[in-house]
């Protein structure tokens, strides 16, 4: 049996662009890269490959316990640093009519 334990990445996950909160996105993921190409099943035309670990993401607190994790292992990893957070400005509808907007009115 194999003792390769192949190459993992560790990253922050964006914010989902289906919703406008932040939930999720404080934990930190462990994803193995594929180890294989996916190939194309000739008779059914599905997509799928042997890699087994493509579909393990192991979800952590802090970057530090995943660093240990992926250390006590013995797993190769690459550390994806987060982009810095957007501040979010609240929007006001009084803005709208404001005196002295710098924006064209559109309405």
């Amino acid at each position: 049996m194999s003792q390769h334990k192949g190459l993992a990445r560790i990253f922050q996950p964006p914010k989902s662009a289906m919703q406008s909160g932040r939930g999720k996105t404080h934990e930190w993921v462990l994803e193995y890269a594929p180890s294989e190409a996916k190939v194309l099943d000739p008779l059914m035309g599905w997509v799928g490959s042997g890699d087994t670990r493509r579909t393990i993401h192991l979800r952590f607190d802090s970057r530090e316990q995943a660093l240990a994790y992926a250390e006590a292992q013995g797993i190769a990893y690459e550390v994806e640093t987060p982009a810095p957070a957007a501040t979010i400005r609240p929007k006001v509808y009084a803005d709208n009519f404001r005196f002295g907007r710098q924006e064209n009115w559109s309405h």
